[in-house]
């Protein structure tokens, strides 16, 4: 008997794929939270242009401490949402017309930037996340819901800005979409929600196939909606 009959070879255990645990996200802090928070009031004008800011009473009203509170609001002093004056201390930022189209171009090349980005570098989540979201809009749009349009319009900004991947612009961007929203949410009644719900499904579409052209098609649809709606408010 050889030795190798003796010592048959030892089979190697086969292998066993490790698991991949899913990361829960990052959990945010209470600045963020307060921030966001504080930028719902604004935009949906429960914080009027021009009024003027208790911190004391947005802690209550955010359910939120006074420290991340001040935070969030310099901010927003920093990005121009909130104006700080002496002896008045802070207060909203009005509504500036004559300017507001020159906002809307600005976002108009951010807007297009993150699009492409976004087109390039969704993961399939995202790719599924933003077209559901552009769907609940369209859905809510059908129904006149403004409350769950622009919940909807909300997530799919933050679907959309995670997956361009690109922070500067997404950085560039948020106050420009605070003004067009709290524009939007001044004249609503001059607006037709159902065409900007279906230029968000164009973007979202476009970002979910990979299609760069499409998706900076859809953005500059949106942006074109905006546009329109603006100067119908400016024009009168």
């Amino acid at each position: 008997m050889t030795p190798q009959q003796r010592h048959p070879p030892r089979k190697k255990p086969m292998a066993v794929p490790k698991k991949t645990e899913s990361r829960p996200p990052p959990k945010r802090r209470a600045a963020d939270l307060a921030y966001d928070a504080i930028e719902t009031l604004l935009s949906t004008m429960q914080l009027e242009p021009g009024s003027q800011i208790a911190e004391a009473d947005l802690a209550e009203r955010t359910g939120l401490g006074r420290t991340p509170v001040r935070e969030a609001l310099m901010r927003m002093v920093s990005i121009g949402l909130i104006v700080q004056q002496p002896r008045r201390g802070l207060l909203v930022s009005t509504i500036d017309l004559a300017d507001h189209l020159d906002v809307i171009q600005t976002r108009r090349v951010l807007e297009l930037l993150i699009a492409a980005c976004s087109a390039r570098r969704a993961t399939a989540l995202q790719r599924t996340g933003i077209v559901r979201c552009a769907e609940a809009m369209v859905e809510a749009a059908g129904r006149g819901d403004l409350n769950d349009y622009m919940k909807a319009d909300r997530a799919l900004d933050l679907v959309n800005h995670q997956a361009s991947h690109n922070d500067s612009a997404v950085k560039a961007v948020i106050p420009l979409i605070v003004q067009c929203r709290r524009f939007w949410y001044a004249y609503q009644h001059e607006g037709e929600i159902v065409e900007g719900a279906n230029a968000h499904l164009e973007l979202a579409q476009g970002i979910a196939t990979g299609d760069e052209a499409a998706a900076v098609a859809g953005a500059n649809r949106l942006m074109d909606y905006l546009e329109v709606f603006a100067r119908k408010i400016i024009d009168k």
